[in-house]
């Protein structure tokens, strides 16, 4: 079983940053990957962003290019998300996904493609 622990979340004012960490107990193979999704009150689960562990591809959102940055430790299982510019409207639940054999940018975006997630974390902006 893998285990996925998120931290970072919190309570911010409008244009603020917050970094959320994610922490894998899964060794990270060549095709490994990873994504960050976010969940508001009443609506769907969103793809943010996600990373190819290996290669370091990354894939954004349109809603967040420039303003948010995926990054990844080797040597602690973790992937980072760098939040800047923040907006009312990325207030949610934030998660963190793992998932391996991915072969096409698109099936990254996809909740049903990452097989274990995190607890989540809440990210509240407030105007």
């Amino acid at each position: 079983q893998v285990q996925l622990v998120e931290s970072g979340g919190g309570l911010v004012q409008a244009g603020g940053s917050l970094r959320l960490s994610c922490a894998t107990s899964r060794r990270t193979y060549s095709n490994y990957g990873m994504g960050w999704f976010r969940q508001a009150p009443g609506a769907e689960r969103e793809f943010v962003v996600a990373i190819r562990w290996s290669a370091g591809t990354t894939y954004y959102a349109d809603s967040v290019k420039g303003r948010f940055t995926i990054s990844r430790d080797n040597a602690k299982n973790t992937v980072y998300l760098q939040m800047n510019s923040l907006k009312p409207e990325d207030t949610a639940v934030y998660y963190c996904a793992s998932t391996l054999g991915l072969s096409g940018s698109y099936y990254y975006t996809l909740p049903p493609s990452y097989k274990y997630w995190g607890q989540g974390t809440q990210v509240t902006v407030s105007s």
